[in-house]
């Protein structure tokens, strides 16, 4: 019964993915970057995905589409998908090596989370910088490192316990010919996208990143300055309080996990 309701899922999944990526093509002028990143978070999210890119990005008939993504929790939303698309990007290319090699879970996730970490960094994060606010590549990667592994420690606080939870309890799980892995990573990506929108919404808020963009807007990209401060406005208190905030998050769900599930498990050889 589970395998046929994943099937279904899946069936949806690819549907969802399909029809994204040709209305980015053909009638939503999102930016470059954001476009890749709505067709890999589909991939992940299916027709949870579908739903908010509706909600949030696809362009509507008559109103313009930098006025349309220019509320907050848009914009907001915009920056968690930046996260999605890079971080679980890395974690579910990371965690289909490391079972198939055989890695005990807690070894997976140390794996995990350094590959989310450095594919969100340095592709999604750091070319959506450059092409919002022009400058070097590298400046682009010292600029979004803070917002990244704070980003990266909200979604992982939520993946890890889904993760290891389901898979400690259902072995084949583990393995990424299983279509129950990737059902596993499918839900991980829902519930670490729910806990990383509220830091992402003060990531936004504060102008440590950005949010929905527009090809349209400011000619190369982006939306209107006025909508987001052009200099970070977080201070050095709140930065701490965020990055002790995220942190937490991180070693709750690593306990649970740790408590609940077990991060000593291999993938069946």
């Amino acid at each position: 019964m589970l395998d046929t309701v994943l099937t279904v899922w899946f069936l949806l999944t690819a549907a969802s993915t399909a029809y994204v990526a040709y209305d980015l093509l053909a009638r939503t002028p999102a930016m470059g970057v954001m476009k890749l990143g709505w067709t890999l978070v589909l991939l992940y999210t299916g027709p949870v995905g579908l739903a908010l890119y509706l909600a949030s990005c696809r362009k509507p008939g008559a109103q313009d589409h930098q006025t349309f993504v220019a509320p907050r929790w848009k914009q907001a939303l915009g920056s968690t998908i930046h996260c999605l698309a890079g971080d679980a990007t890395g974690i579910i290319v990371a965690g289909a090596i490391t079972t198939a090699i055989g890695f005990p879970m807690g070894v997976d996730l140390v794996f995990e989370y350094a590959a989310g970490f450095t594919f969100g960094l340095l592709i999604f994060q750091a070319l959506f910088r450059k092409a919002m606010r022009g400058g070097s590549y590298l400046a682009a990667v010292r600029a979004t490192v803070l917002p990244e592994w704070l980003s990266m420690n909200a979604l992982m606080a939520g993946m890890i316990p889904v993760m290891v939870l389901l898979m400690s309890r259902d072995m084949g799980a583990m393995e990424p010919t299983s279509i129950r892995f990737w059902g596993v990573m499918s839900l991980a990506t829902i519930v670490g996208g729910l806990l990383a929108y509220p830091v992402n919404w003060w990531l936004v808020a504060t102008g440590l990143k950005h949010g929905m963009g527009s090809s349209r807007a400011l000619g190369k990209g982006g939306h209107d300055p006025a909508q987001q401060p052009e200099v970070p406005t977080a201070s050095a208190v709140a930065q701490v309080a965020i990055t002790s905030i995220t942190l937490a998050m991180l070693l709750v769900g690593l306990a649970v996990a740790a408590v609940l599930g077990d991060l000593s498990m291999r993938a069946p050889r």
